[in-house]
């Protein structure tokens, strides 16, 4: 991929305000639990002029990584709705655009793998750095999805 194309379609590196139920969602929660969470201040959230509360993504790290076994079981629920038995869970840490494809790179542990896909399949997924994805290895193939 040529560098100085890259600069100017890179996505930026925003941090995503998540509604109380995306955020319950994404830790694999109840609404009630992060709501007790918000109220007794465990969960740190900025309000919105209407007085919602909003919970930035980066704060949901800490909580994954110790709701880690929990994900492991409902990840296995992916299984049933696609072929691809190989997968590897991670975050993005990297969506660089370059003309008609996308280059994404997960973080696997300490591992990284990079998947080249289109730029239509990147952008329907809205694929962002700090999201969870899993890539999918079938022979010699690497497939992104959005988890």
């Amino acid at each position: 991929m040529d560098d100085s194309n890259q600069k100017d379609d890179e996505m930026p590196d925003v941090d995503l305000q998540l509604k109380p139920r995306e955020a319950a969602a994404a830790l694999g929660i109840s609404y009630a639990t992060i709501k007790h969470w918000i109220l007794h201040g465990t969960l740190k959230t900025t309000k919105t002029p209407g007085g919602h509360h909003r919970i930035a993504q980066s704060s949901l790290t800490p909580l994954l990584k110790s709701s880690n076994s929990k994900a492991r079981i409902n990840s296995r629920e992916r299984f049933r709705t696609v072929s691809g038995r190989n997968q590897l869970v991670g975050q993005i840490i990297e969506v660089k655009f370059s003309g008609l494809l996308a280059k994404v790179v997960l973080a696997i542990g300490d591992q990284q793998i990079t998947s080249i896909i289109t730029a239509d399949a990147a952008r329907e997924m809205q694929l962002r750095k700090g999201q969870t994805a899993a890539a999918l290895m079938k022979s010699t193939e690497v497939m992104i999805t959005r988890v």
